[in-house]
């Protein structure tokens, strides 16, 4: 039985010697299951969302993450990846999109616009101050402007340690 080393040195899994039996609590087994096959929404608001797209394509291979399978449709998806500006026309359609995405949901702001509203929000009525003033929780932020495809991959990283991380009772 091929066992991946990655999981063997995260000390969550026990492996008797001598045999191929492995003791690990099943809250690890599906936060680890949870954390490998994030798929994210396709939700790209202005430049920020050329980098999302780039961390899709093969250079950066966002694949090897588990993190690969974009969907279009929110009720498929557990992490949204707000991806640039948040103007105030698009925040009944994020709070509504949000909404309809099925537990457990991630939330990843990417760019310091979605972070923040960058650049943007400074003499403007229409730029919204980032997705937290939304009301939405975000779980992990990844700066710059844009930020380059490898901090994203940073981030979805670092969402999936989050997730393994967590001690959550199993449905």
């Amino acid at each position: 039985m091929a066992i991946n080393e990655k999981i063997l040195g995260s000390g969550m899994i026990e492996k008797i010697p001598g045999g191929d039996v492995i003791l690990l609590k099943s809250e690890d087994l599906f936060n680890w299951a949870k954390a490998s096959s994030l798929w994210p929404l396709t939700f790209g608001l202005a430049c920020c969302a050329i980098e999302m797209i780039a961390t899709g394509a093969s250079h950066f291979d966002i694949d090897r993450f588990g993190s690969g399978v974009f969907r279009a449709s929110p009720r498929q998806c557990d992490v949204m990846i707000i991806a640039g500006t948040i103007c105030v026309k698009m925040e009944d359609s994020i709070k509504r999109l949000y909404a309809q995405m099925p537990e457990p949901k991630y939330v990843i702001a990417m760019g310091n616009c979605a972070i923040s509203g960058g650049i943007f929000q400074y003499d403007t009525y229409s730029v919204v101050k980032g997705a937290e003033a939304l009301g939405i929780p975000v779980d992990v932020f990844v700066a710059g402007c844009p930020p380059r495809p490898e901090n994203l991959l940073h981030g979805i990283v670092k969402l999936q340690e989050k997730i393994q991380s967590k001690k959550e009772k199993a449905v």
